[in-house]
């Protein structure tokens, strides 16, 4: 009887490293087909207690699932043409905004001249020159922003037809994970899929939640100030910062940008302020109580896959790299070979300190020794 063929460390590790480069690049090389199936997945586990809802009711299964999809549709289509009008009156007057732009650059100009003492000709021509530049490559980039909003808009009428297909075929596709495995193991695989669900539906709900909050938040403080298209900019300040950690930054630049342009330097002030006082409102009461809480997986890592997430498939990859990792985090938990990577993707334990314990059990077997010595002599 042979011997089972053991692997020196090295080879395993090389064959790790080849195995993630491979498996990293294939999802970058082909982001345009996985990323809209992701999406799809995660809209069709939330829609999906709604098509119960309905089939519990004795609804037709295709049925249930249209009706769902149409809610779904008409709620992004009234969200998104709020937004639309918002952005219209925004349009308006938009040439006002260039003129006031204008003049805060000359104004910038004057003040760069004489504070680092460099002649005002010398500046505005630097400053022309890069206007020509942002020109000259304007006819390109418009041509490669309707190109890539044409795949888009592919890709948001693919995704109403992906999630269709995956609510219809659900039972079909957890039939075919159970077939992957043993039947032993056919508890544990039931318990990842509820987890997963329950993660993607609590993680997105709170979500939502955050981006309402932050909406009315942001929203209430620019009209009290009084900044122009206060209610476009709270409700965008509040979609960016959907974003984990770089979205926070994002949404204070606009209105600050804004009120800086309409020659309201201390409004600028103000919004500066009052959102880093909801930012912190956000970042230690809203984002753990109502959306970390669904996905525990600690600062550390989230931080890491948010950064690779952004360089693996921009924005996107941003947004669902906490949703993946905490999937991973709970397909980790429930596999013993990688039990401790999930123990490394997760919270520590509160109250329950690492290093204290091992000094305590040094200094009792140190005492009970001297202790043991004292009574021997």
């Amino acid at each position: 009887m042979k011997e089972d063929l053991v692997l020196p460390f090295y080879v395993k590790t090389s064959i790790i490293i080849i195995g993630l480069f491979v498996f990293v690049t294939t999802l970058y090389l082909t982001q345009s087909i996985i990323v809209p199936i992701i999406y799809s997945t995660i809209i069709a586990i939330v829609l999906s207690p709604m098509v119960s809802f309905f089939t519990k009711r004795k609804i037709n299964e295709v049925l249930a699932i249209s009706i769902t999809l149409i809610i779904g549709i008409a709620i992004t289509l009234f969200i998104i043409s709020f937004l639309s009008i918002q952005i219209m009156q925004f349009t308006d007057s938009f040439p006002k905004l260039v003129e006031k732009f204008n003049q805060f650059a000359d104004s910038v100009e004057l003040w760069a001249s004489g504070r680092f003492n460099v002649s005002k000709l010398k500046i505005h021509s630097m400053v022309l020159k890069k206007r020509s530049e942002f020109i000259n490559n304007g006819g390109a980039l418009i041509g490669q922003t309707i190109l890539s909003t044409g795949s888009k808009l592919v890709v948001a009428l693919l995704i109403p037809v992906y999630v269709f297909m995956i609510l219809l075929y659900q039972k079909h596709l957890i039939k075919f994970i159970h077939k992957l495995f043993n039947r032993k193991e056919y508890g544990e695989v039931d318990a990842v899929l509820s987890s997963t669900k329950l993660i993607i539906q609590g993680y997105l709900d709170g979500l939502f939640l955050e981006a309402v909050i932050m909406a009315f938040l942001n929203s209430i403080t620019l009209l009290i100030i009084g900044i122009d298209y206060a209610i476009l900019l709270g409700v965008l300040g509040a979609i960016v910062n959907v974003v984990p950690y770089v979205g926070g930054l994002i949404s204070i630049l606009f209105p600050v940008l804004i009120a800086i342009i309409s020659d309201t330097p201390s409004d600028a002030i103000w919004i500066f302020v009052f959102y880093s006082i909801i930012q912190f409102f956000d970042v230690h009461y809203i984002v753990p109580k109502v959306v970390a809480s669904k996905v525990k997986i600690n600062a550390l890592v989230s931080i890491i896959v948010v950064l690779a997430g952004g360089a693996l498939w921009g924005l996107p990859g941003m947004f669902l790299s906490i949703p993946l990792t905490a999937i991973v985090k709970v397909i980790f938990d429930h596999v013993e070979p990688v039990k401790p990577w999930g123990f490394l993707l997760g919270v520590p334990p509160t109250g329950t300190p690492l290093v204290v314990p091992v000094r305590e059990r040094q200094s009792k077997s140190i005492f009970s020794l001297i202790k043991q010595k004292l009574k021997l002599q």
